[in-house]
C-alpha cells in the first residue's frame, strides 16, 4: 500500500499495484492503533454484561428488563454492520471511522448519564449501531497492509478485537463494583474519544472501491448471500455458535450475583480473564486453516463449544466452590472453539470472491451477532423463567445445531 500526498497536504491509501511502487512494511505503531480501536470500539457492546446485576439495583429494574441492555446492543450491533459497514466500499473508510468514533462518544455519556431504563435502552442500540467502526478499522488494516505481510497485520488486529471483547468484561466488573456502573461508560467514552484523535492524526485517507449507490450496495448483499452457499453455511453456523456464547455471558454476573455465590460484578468481570483465552485461538485457528482447510477447523471448534458447554449441566452436582471452577474451565472451552471456528469461518467467507470481501464480511457478522442478540434476549428470559440450567440447555443445543450445519454434506 502506497501512501500518495496530495497538493492540499492530506494523504490517500492506494493501491500499490497502481502506483507503481514496492510493498513496504506497514509502521508497527499505526498497526497497534488499529488493533487498539478495533478492541476499545467492540469492547463497547460488552462492557455492559458484567454490570447488569449493579444495574438492575440501581435502576430499579428487573432481570429480564435490565436484560434487554445487551440485546439492544447486540441488535444494533448487528444491524450497524448490515446498514453501514457496507459504506466503506463507497466512501472514504476514514472518514467513516471518525463519524461514527464521534457518535459513539456521545453514546456511551447518554448511557452514562441516563435517567431511566427507556434512556439506556435507547443508548445501548446506539452504542451497538456505531461501534461497528470496528468493522471499519478491520477492512482498513486489510488494504493498507502489503500483499506479503497482510494475513499477520489483520491476523494482530484482529487479536486486538477479540481481546477487547473478553478483557472489557473483567475491566468493566472491576470498575463497576470500585466507582458504580456510570463511571464504566464514562472512562469508556473518553478512550473512544482518544483512540478518534489518534486516527485524524494517524490514519490516511481511503480511495472508495465501488461507485454503486447505497440501495444498490445493501442490495448487493442479497444477491451475495444467495449466490453462495459457503456463506450461508458459514453465517447460519457461527450465529447459532453466538447464541450460547451470547446467553451465558449476559446472564452470568445475574447468575453470580444471586445464591449460593452472592460474588459482585468484579467476579463476574474476572471470568473474562478465562474467556480470553479464546484469542490465542486465532492465529492457531488460521495456521491449522492453512495446513488442513478450515472445514475440519469448523468442526472441531463447534464441537468443543458443545462440549464445554453440556459439561456445565454437571454443575447442580457439585459444591459452589467447584461449580465456580468448572464455569471457568468451561469458559477457557468454549471461547476457544468460538473463536477457532470463527477465523476458520472467515477463511472460507474471504476466499469466495476477493473482490467483496468487505461485503461478504458483513453478512457473515450479521449473522453472527443475530444470534448475539437472540442470545442475549433467550438467555435472560430463561434465567427469569427456568433458572441457570436452562441457560446451559439453550447453549449446548445451539453449539450442536452449530455442528450439525458444518457436519451437514454441501449440495453439489
Amino acid at each position: 500500500m502506497k501512501f500518495i500526498h496530495e497538493a492540499n497536504g492530506n494523504f490517500v491509501a492506494a493501491p500499490l499495484e497502481a502506483a507503481g511502487a514496492r510493498a513496504a512494511h506497514l509502521p508497527t505503531p499505526l498497526v497497534l492503533l488499529l488493533a487498539s480501536g478495533a478492541g476499545l470500539a467492540v469492547a463497547s457492546i460488552y462492557y455492559s454484561q458484567p454490570m447488569l446485576g449493579e444495574l438492575a439495583t440501581g435502576m430499579g429494574a428487573s432481570t429480564s428488563t435490565v436484560g434487554l441492555v445487551p440485546t439492544l446492543t447486540q441488535l444494533g450491533y448487528a444491524l450497524g454492520i448490515l446498514l453501514l459497514a457496507p459504506l466503506g466500499d463507497r466512501y472514504d473508510r476514514r472518514r467513516i471511522i471518525l463519524l461514527k468514533a464521534a457518535a459513539l462518544v456521545v453514546a456511551l455519556l447518554a448511557a452514562a448519564t441516563a435517567p431511566s431504563m427507556a434512556v439506556l435502552l435507547a443508548a445501548s442500540l446506539v452504542i451497538g449501531l456505531v461501534a461497528t467502526l470496528a468493522q471499519d478499522i478491520v477492512p482498513a488494516a486489510a488494504t493498507l497492509a502489503p500483499d506479503a505481510h497482510r494475513g499477520k497485520v489483520v491476523g494482530t488486529v484482529m487479536t486486538g478485537l477479540l481481546l477487547g471483547i473478553l478483557l472489557s468484561r473483567v475491566v468493566s466488573g472491576f470498575v463497576a463494583e470500585q466507582f458504580g456502573w456510570r463511571t464504566m461508560f464514562v472512562l469508556a467514552a473518553a478512550s473512544i474519544a482518544v483512540i478518534g484523535v489518534a486516527v485524524w492524526r494517524a490514519l490516511p485517507r481511503f480511495q472508495p472501491t465501488t461507485q454503486l449507490p447505497y440501495g444498490a450496495l445493501l442490495g448487493s448483499l442479497w444477491q451475495l448471500w444467495m449466490r453462495h452457499a459457503p456463506l450461508r453455511r458459514a453465517a447460519l453456523a457461527q450465529g447459532l455458535l453466538s447464541v450460547g456464547f451470547s446467553a451465558f455471558w449476559s446472564t452470568l454476573a445475574v447468575m453470580l450475583h444471586g445464591a449460593p455465590f452472592h460474588l459482585g460484578s468484579a467476579a463476574a468481570g474476572a471470568f473474562g480473564l478465562a474467556g480470553a483465552a479464546g484469542a490465542l485461538a486465532a492465529p492457531v485457528a488460521g495456521r491449522l486453516s492453512d495446513r488442513f482447510g478450515p472445514e475440519p477447523v469448523t468442526r472441531l471448534g463447534a464441537g468443543l463449544v458443545a462440549v464445554a458447554f453440556a459439561a456445565m449441566a454437571l454443575g447442580p452436582l457439585l459444591t459452589p466452590h467447584a461449580q465456580l471452577l468448572l464455569l471457568a474451565v468451561g469458559a477457557i472451552g468454549f471461547d476457544l472453539g468460538a473463536q477457532a471456528t470463527l477465523i476458520a469461518h472467515q477463511t472460507i467467507v474471504y476466499g469466495i470472491d476477493p473482490a467483496a470481501r468487505s461485503r461478504l464480511n458483513a453478512v457473515l457478522f450479521v449473522g453472527m451477532f443475530i444470534g448475539m442478540a437472540s442470545g442475549a434476549a433467550l438467555g435472560s428470559l430463561l434465567l427469569a423463567s427456568a433458572g441457570w440450567i436452562a441457560v446451559v440447555l439453550l447453549a449446548t443445543t445451539s453449539a450442536l445445531a452449530a455442528l450439525a450445519v458444518r457436519l451437514w454434506p454441501p449440495r453439489r
